[in-house]
This record gives structure tokens, sequence and C-alpha cells, in this order.
């Protein structure tokens, strides 16, 4: 794909995240998004088990503050010292900034309380969008897309893309398992990032081809 529609492309893709993520906030407290809530609920609670528990704490724990940051610092390191790549890292930074700070702004908008439903553990905080799902999609999209970058073959790529998407549905889903969220949280959550991750992309290539450009004049 010849460059320019490469970065046109990305720009579509963070206007549709962000337009899907309007659409979703101006209907959770709808019907539609209520009965979409209560059967997506029901049948990932209807799996309950001891040891299904413990692996959905575990993702959970995963997806929590402590963790994001320490995989986050540990892969700037990389990025800095092994990669010396600043460029990477400054992309790196505004999207876990970015994403932190959206998040905040928009659970304290929207204030909507956590279900009460059925709990495994208990939080405090409002619930719209999910954090977890927020901060998952924002580390592990980041993180395959860098790392996409620096693996020559299609196995690799297509092994880092597949743990990518595994580890950010498993920490969405853990947060359904275990009463904290509604769906319609996890799935806001991960447009409301996905919009901040593609629009990040979108800066990243237009600067990177913006040097090019006057390197060449």
């Amino acid at each position: 794909m010849i460059p320019k529609l490469k970065v046109t492309f990305v720009l579509l893709i963070s206007i549709f995240a962000f337009l899907v993520f309007i659409l979703i906030a101006s209907m959770i407290k709808g019907q539609w998004i209520a009965q979409f809530d209560h059967t997506l609920i029901s049948f990932i609670q209807g799996l309950e088990s001891p040891g299904l528990t413990s692996i959905m704490k575990c993702f959970t724990f995963i997806g929590s503050t402590l963790m994001v940051v320490i995989v986050a610092f540990a892969a700037m390191l990389f990025l800095y010292f092994v990669l010396h790549h600043r460029l990477e890292l400054i992309f790196f930074l505004v999207v876990m900034i970015g994403t932190a700070i959206a998040n905040t702004l928009l659970k304290h908008y929207f204030v909507r309380q956590r279900p009460d439903l059925h709990r495994l553990i208990e939080v405090t905080g409002y619930s719209f969008p999910s954090g977890h799902s927020m901060a998952a999609f924002a580390l592990y999209a980041s993180l395959a897309f860098l790392l996409w970058r620096h693996i020559s073959t299609r196995v690799g790529r297509t092994i880092v893309i597949m743990l990518c998407i595994i580890m950010i549905l498993s920490i969405g889903t853990s947060r359904i398992y275990l009463g904290v969220h509604y769906p319609s949280d996890i799935v806001g959550g991960y447009f409301a990032s996905g919009f901040c991750f593609a629009l990040a992309v979108w800066l990243f290539q237009w600067y990177k081809e913006y040097r090019v450009y006057h390197k060449q004049k």
C-alpha cells in the first residue's frame, strides 16, 4: 500500500473507532444495550467454576494498573536501550498516557455505576468505559505495532498478533466474568482506546513521512 494511503487509512480507522464509541456511549442507558449486557453477562457468568475464577482473577491482575505500569516500563527500557528508538518510545508514551487520561475523563463524564448482580471481587470507581480494557488495548496493540516492525517472518508476526489479541480479549472478559463491568463497558473501552491508538499511529506515520520528505528536499 502506498505510504500516503496507509496514513489516510489509519486516520479513517481512528474516526470509525470514535464514531462507534459515541454510538455505544449514547445507548448505555437504552433498552437494547441493557438486553445485550444482560445476555452476555448471563452467558459468561454461567461458565463459573473455581478453576476458571482463578484464571480470570489472574487476567484481571495482569490488566491492573500495577502490572500495566511494569510491562509498559519494561517495554520503554527495551525501546530505548536495546532498539535505540526514541521516536517509538515517544509514540508508546503518548498512547499509554493519552489513554489513561481519556479513561479518567470519560469515567467522570458518564459516571455509570458498576453492575451489582454477581460480583466475585470488589472494586471502586465508575464503570464506563472499562479502564482495564482501555489499558489492555493500548498496551498490547502498541506492543504489536512496534514489534511487528522488527519481526521479519510471517509466523513470528502472526504469533505476536495472536498473543496480543488473546491478552486484550481475556482481560476484558475477566472483568465481565468477575461481575465488575458490563459488556458494553468493555466494548466501549476497546473502541475508545482504539481511537487513541489509531490517532497516535496516524500522527506517528505522518511525522515519519514528514521527516523523510524534508530530508529528500
